[in-house]
C-alpha cells in the first residue's frame, strides 16, 4: 500500500524564523519602504482626523438650529463637509501610494524566496526525491509561497498601523474626555487582542490538521494519476476512488472542526466589541445628559470607537491568517532546513579532464580514466549493496558491468555521479578523487543514458536540445541523425514539434531511449555510462542504436551496465557481479573459457 498521508507535523510550535528569512528581502528597498511607512502615518493621522470633522459638523448644525439662518451660517457647515470629503479621498489616495510603493518590494522578495527554494530542491539528495510525495511537496511550497506573501502584505502595513491608531486614539481619549473613557477603551482592546490569541491558538491545530489532510488527499490523487497505466492494468479504478475519498473524508472533518472552532473566535469577539460599545456610548450619552460633552462629542466618540474596532477587527483577522500562514510555510522553511547528504567539500577543485570535447560528433582524445578503490556502500547499513569493489578503466574503454538484478550494478553508476557517497574507498578519476571535485564539473564530464528514460511534456526537439541547451539546430539534428531517431521523427505529423506528453508517454521505451542517446550525444561527454540502454529496443533497432553507441563511444571512456550480454561483446572488460562483489572479470572470450557465471549466463541468453 502507498503512504496516503504527509508526515505528521509538530502541532504545538510556530516556525517564528520565518521572519528571519523574510526581513532581508524587505530591506532591500529601503527608500521604497521609507516612503510606504510616510505615506502609512499620513493615512493614520487623516483616519484619527476624520471624527473630529464630524464634531465640528454637528456642533455647527446643532448651533445654527436656535440661530436664525444666514448665508454665512450655511457656508461654515458645508466646508467642514468638504473637509471631510477630502480627508476620506486622502486616506484612499495615500493608501494606494502605499500599497504600489510596497508591491514592487512584496513581489520580488516572492520571486527571489521561490527561486531560492526551487534551487534548494534541486540541490538535495537523490535519496530525497526517491522518497518525496510530490502532490504534497507541491501544496505545501504553494501554501508557503502564499503564506510569505500575506505575512509581508499584512504584517507591515496592518499590524503595526492599528496598533499605532490604539495608541492615538486612547490618549486622545484620555486627554479630551477624561480616564473612564480611556480606561474602558484599553480594557476592551486588552480583552479582545487576549480572547484572540488564545482562540487562535486552540484553533491552529484545527488549521495544520486540515493543511495536513489536504497534503495528503493531493497527494493521493497525483500519484494514482501519474500510475494511470497501471491502475488500468489491474482494473483498481474504484478501489483508487474510495483510497481518495477516505483522505477527502478525513479533510472534511478537519473543515468542520476548522470552521466551528472559527464560529467560537468570531462569537467571542463581537462579543466584546458589543459590550465595549454599550458601555462607551452609555457613558458619553450620560455625559451629554448632563452636558458635560455636546451632541458632537457624542458622534465623536461613537466615531472613534467604530472607527477603532474596525481595523481592531481586522487584526484578529490578521493575527489568524498570520498563524494560519506560519503553519502553512513550515514545510516550506523545513525544506530550506533540509542539507544535502551529498556536498561539495569547502573550496572544492574542478574536475580536470586534459582535452575536453568541444562539439557534438566530436573526435577528441579521450583522457579520462575511472579507478574504483576498495568502495563499500549500504543504502541502508543492515543490507551492504557493495562490497569492497575495486577495478578500473582506463581511458578511452569500454567497460561493461553484468549480474543478476540487485548485485549493485546501477548503484555503481550512482556512486560515479555523486548521487551518493561511498561509505569507504575512493573512487577517481584521472588520479582526482571524486568527492574532492565540484558535483557541477564532475557531473559536466558524464553523460548517461538511463534504464528508465523520463522525459518532459515538451516537444521531441527541447527534450534532444536539453542535453545541451545552448546547442544550435543543426547541431541538435546531427544529435538526432547520430542517434536514429530522423526516421522516426519524420513519420510523426508534426516532426520536431511533436508533444511528447507528461514523462513522455506518448512515445514507446524504444524511442524515449532513442531520444535520451540523442540528448547524451548532444552534451558530449567525456564519459558514457549506458545503463542496459538498449533493454526496450527490438533486434533491429537494438543494432542501429549499437552502431550508434560504438561510433559516439570512440575515444571516450565508456561504462556499460548490461543485461543482454550479445551487446557487449566488444568490451575491452566484463565485470560479473555477485551480491555485491566482483566474482569473474575478463574479456568476452576469456569469460567464456573461464565456464563460470558469466559462461553460465550467456548461454542461457543464447537458448
Amino acid at each position: 500500500m502507498r503512504p496516503s498521508s504527509y508526515p505528521d507535523q509538530e502541532v504545538n510550535s510556530i516556525n517564528w524564523q520565518a521572519f528571519k528569512l523574510i526581513l532581508p528581502y524587505l530591506f532591500e528597498y529601503k527608500k521604497r519602504i521609507a516612503l510606504a511607512m510616510l505615506c502609512l502615518i499620513l493615512t493614520k493621522i487623516a483616519s484619527v482626523y476624520l471624527p473630529f470633522i464630524l464634531k465640528d459638523i454637528v456642533d455647527t448644525l446643532d448651533s445654527n438650529s436656535t440661530d436664525k439662518q444666514s448665508t454665512a451660517l450655511i457656508i461654515v457647515p458645508l466646508g467642514l463637509v468638504a473637509a471631510y470629503g477630502l480627508a476620506r479621498f486622502s486616506i484612499v489616495v495615500f493608501a494606494e501610494i502605499r500599497d504600489t510603493l510596497f508591491g514592487r518590494v512584496t513581489e520580488r522578495a516572492i520571486r527571489r524566496i521561490g527561486l531560492k527554494v526551487f534551487r534548494h530542491l534541486h540541490s538535495l539528495d537523490l535519496d530525497f526525491h526517491l522518497n518525496r510525495q510530490t502532490g504534497g511537496l507541491s501544496r505545501d511550497i504553494d501554501r508557503g509561497t502564499s503564506g510569505i506573501n500575506f505575512l509581508m502584505r499584512f504584517m507591515v502595513f496592518n499590524i503595526v498601523p492599528t496598533l499605532l491608531e490604539i495608541v492615538m486614539v486612547v490618549t486622545i481619549l484620555f486627554v479630551n474626555y477624561g480616564i473612564w473613557f480611556a480606561v474602558i477603551t484599553l480594557t476592551s482592546i486588552v480583552t479582545y487582542i487576549a480572547y484572540s490569541i488564545f482562540a487562535t491558538e486552540l484553533r491552529t491545530r484545527h488549521v495544520r490538521a486540515a493543511n495536513q489532510a489536504d497534503s495528503s488527499s493531493n497527494t493521493r490523487a497525483i500519484d494514482s494519476l501519474l500510475n494511470y497505466e497501471t491502475v488500468k492494468y489491474f482494473t483498481n479504478e474504484e478501489f483508487e476512488a474510495q483510497a481518495y475519498d477516505k483522505q477527502l473524508s478525513i479533510w472534511e472533518q478537519a473543515k468542520i472542526k476548522n470552521r466551528l472552532s472559527l464560529f467560537a473566535l468570531n462569537g467571542g469577539q463581537a462579543l466584546i466589541i458589543a459590550i465595549a460599545m454599550t458601555a462607551m456610548l452609555a457613558l458619553a450619552a450620560t455625559e451629554v445628559a448632563k452636558g458635560n460633552l455636546t451632541l458632537g462629542d457624542f458622534v465623536l466618540i461613537n466615531a472613534f470607537m467604530m472607527q477603532l474596532f474596525m481595523p481592531l477587527n481586522f487584526l484578529g483577522f490578521i493575527y489568524r491568517e498570520i498563524k494560519g500562514s506560519l503553519a502553512n510555510i513550515e514545510n516550506l522553511f523545513g525544506l530550506l532546513a533540509k542539507a544535502p547528504k551529498v556536498q561539495d567539500v569547502p573550496n572544492a577543485a574542478i574536475l580536470d579532464l586534459a582535452e575536453p570535447g568541444a562539439h557534438a560528433n566530436s573526435h577528441t582524445k579521450n583522457q579520462a580514466s575511472i579507478t574504483f578503490n576498495n568502495i563499500t556502500f549500504a543504502y541502508n547499513k543492515k543490507r551492504p549493496i557493495i562490497k569492497g569493489i575495486s577495478f578500473q578503466i582506463k581511458a578511452g574503454e569500454k567497460v561493461a558491468v553484468v549480474g543478476q538484478s540487485g548485485s549493485g550494478k546501477s548503484t555503481l553508476v550512482k556512486l560515479l555521479f555523486r548521487f551518493y557517497d561511498v561509505d569507504s574507498g575512493d573512487i577517481k578519476i584521472n588520479g582526482q578523487n571524486i568527492s574532492q571535485v565540484s558535483q557541477l564539473s564532475l557531473r559536466t564530464h558524464i553523460g548517461i543514458v538511463p534504464q528508465d528514460t523520463v522525459l518532459f511534456n515538451d516537444t521531441l526537439f527541447n527534450n534532444v536540445q536539453y542535453g545541451c541547451p545552448m546547442a544550435t539546430k543543426v547541431e541538435v539534428l546531427k544529435a538526432i541523425e547520430l542517434a536514429h531517431l530522423a526516421e522516426f521523427i519524420a513519420s510523426l505529423p508534426d516532426g520536431l514539434e511533436t508533444v511528447v506528453g507528461e514523462r513522455g508517454l506518448k512515445l514507446s521505451g524504444g524511442e524515449k531511449q532513442r531520444v535520451a542517446i540523442a540528448r547524451t550525444i548532444l552534451k558530449n561527454p567525456q564519459i558514457l555510462i549506458f545503463d542496459e540502454a538498449t533493454s526496450s529496443l527490438d533486434s533491429e533497432s537494438e543494432q542501429a542504436i549499437l552502431t550508434a553507441i560504438n561510433e559516439v563511444a570512440k575515444n571516450r571512456t565508456s561504462l556499460v551496465i548490461a543485461h543482454r550480454l550479445s551487446t557487449i561483446v566488444d568490451s575491452d572488460n566484463i565485470i560479473v557481479m555477485s551480491h555485491g562483489e566482483i566474482v569473474e572479470q575478463g574479456n568476452h572470450q576469456q569469460l567464456l573459457a573461464l565456464q563460470g557465471q558469466y559462461s553460465k549466463m550467456w548461454q542461457l541468453q543464447q537458448h
